[in-house]
């Protein structure tokens, strides 16, 4: 499975639209690419291309809901 690092992630952030979207959450990478919750990069206030475990805990749900969502590989700060 692919390592991400920061700088790798960043990559993934929606901007460029010929990459996909991904996210690190809990050490793991997640393709959001086709979630609909992930407009151009972003959910809500929050953006693709980082670490995002930090803020889980003011998500109005848990980590459940990754469990719809692909792992791409592994994020190593």
């Amino acid at each position: 499975m692919k390592i991400f690092d920061e700088n790798e992630l960043k990559k993934y952030d929606g901007s460029n639209p010929a990459n996909p979207i991904y996210f690190a959450y809990n050490g793991k990478v997640y393709d959001a690419t086709s979630n609909p919750l992930f407009i151009n990069g972003m959910h809500f206030e929050h953006f693709a291309g980082c670490d995002l475990t930090e803020f889980l805990a003011d998500a109005p749900h848990d980590e459940e809901v990754f469990d719809e969502l692909k792992v791409v590989g592994e994020f190593k700060k």
